[in-house]
């Protein structure tokens, strides 16, 4: 089985809008992270987007909006070399209490099933202590970047495991702790 590197979306890889995306224009990889994805990819790690897409339940974009958004986000991408391995979303607001939503892991659970990741040696990034939640949750390694919302989700339930200031800088981490521990 395969590890992982879990990143959200918004915020870890590309820039945090107000309000909801809900325009593929606007999509806009942040500085450093196609970099950071395709370093994470070569070195084996299958690399993989969990987001919550509140925005599809509360009626500010429909899924085909989202698939045209991770369409264009791909082309970012492989513009740059790399690509994702999946990208899950939950389509589902707070109070539906969907197990898939983050802060619950089911898109990590989903994912690792689907692809064949063993989620004991993956890791989970994300700007949102609801990221880290759902990592811990789902028995990952968890780092928290601040190019997002950094933690201000007013949550303090689930500390994680790092903090990095970005994307780029959680892969020199998880790279540095895959050295160390001599797991390739």
């Amino acid at each position: 089985m395969r590890k992982a590197v879990f990143l959200d979306r918004d915020g870890v890889v590309i820039k945090q809008v107000e309000g909801y995306l809900d325009d593929p224009g606007r999509v806009e990889l942040l500085p450093g992270a196609a970099a950071a994805i395709r370093r994470l990819r070569d070195a084996g790690f299958a690399v993989v987007v969990v987001t919550n897409q509140a925005g599809i339940g509360y009626g500010h974009l429909t899924e085909e909006t989202l698939a045209a958004i991770h369409a264009r986000l791909a082309e970012e991408l492989s513009r740059e070399g790399t690509k994702f391995d999946g990208i899950y979303y939950c389509p589902h607001t707070p109070r539906d209490n969907c197990p898939c939503r983050k802060p619950a892991p089911g898109m990590l659970m989903r994912a690792a099933e689907e692809l064949g990741l063993d989620l004991s040696r993956s890791y989970m990034v994300g700007d949102m202590t609801t990221d880290i939640e759902a990592g811990k949750r789902a028995g990952c390694f968890t780092v928290l970047v601040r190019t997002g919302f950094g933690g201000s989700d007013g949550r303090s339930d689930s500390e994680p495991d790092a903090v990095c200031p970005d994307l780029a800088a959680a892969a020199d981490l998880i790279l540095a702790r895959e050295r160390a521990s001599g797991d390739r």
